[in-house]
């Protein structure tokens, strides 16, 4: 991968990659500010999205047509879907699905995509593997686990949809743009990694956990997304 797109739908998720970067060139396309130039020896273009799957998919395109990335990192935070990942341990995508594509009423099964061949889109091993390693090192105080990331226009803060992602999709976390950045990188034929710091449950106490612990879980996405483009 010669150059490769590292998406955030928040400023907060992105602010440090930014600083920590040579940038070379900024360009403002579709009410995103995209930063080119170096992070940590890789050729990078960061940028925010903003949030829900319509901007993570636009951001994405862009990426591919005007910056010509060939890889897609997206780096974020979500909601845990299973009791043993908890506040601040990392996700890493084994595979995402659309929570909210819902065409049952044609027959279809939830999260199915109706005529296109996948609905599942897998991330790419390499990146994984190396995410894992990293992620082991600059962050030995979590732990981190490789599952299905979830995503849908939604904050979920309630036990019942929890348990629907969870028995439906078998997620491990849930949030708003992955499977939307995974989707266009599967047309484009190129690799991606969704990245999540787990901020909150996903239940009746997501929204107070969010509030105090987004900044601790970006902490730990930025040291993860830094030590890999340093070993990528």
């Amino acid at each position: 991968m010669n150059r490769i797109g590292i998406i955030g739908a928040m400023d907060e998720e992105v602010d440090r990659l930014k600083e920590n970067m040579q940038v070379e060139k900024i360009e403002k396309k579709a009410g995103m500010e995209f930063f080119a130039g170096v992070l940590s020896g890789k050729n990078v273009v960061v940028v925010r999205s903003g949030i829900g799957k319509v901007n993570a998919g636009i951001c994405t395109q862009i990426l591919v047509d005007d910056f010509q990335v060939d890889g897609v990192i997206n780096t974020g935070i979500a909601g845990s879907l299973k009791n043993e990942i908890n506040i601040g341990d990392i996700v890493l995508s084994e595979d995402c699905i659309q929570h909210d594509m819902d065409a049952t009423g044609f027959g279809y099964e939830p999260g199915v995509i109706p005529r296109m061949e996948q609905s599942v889109f897998k991330a790419d091993k390499t990146l994984i593997d190396l995410a894992q390693k990293v992620n082991r090192e600059v962050n030995p105080d979590i732990s981190d686990y490789v599952g299905r990331v979830v995503s849908g226009d939604q904050f979920v803060s309630d036990n019942e949809k929890k348990k629907f992602l969870v028995s439906q999709f078998q997620g491990y976390c849930t949030e708003m743009e992955g499977a939307a950045i995974a989707q266009v990188c599967y047309l484009n034929e190129i690799p991606f990694l969704i990245i999540r710091a787990i901020s909150d449950k996903a239940d009746n106490s997501a929204t107070m956990d969010y509030s105090e612990f987004e900044a601790k879980a970006i902490e730990h996405t930025f040291h993860l997304v830094d030590g890999i483009m340093k070993q990528l």
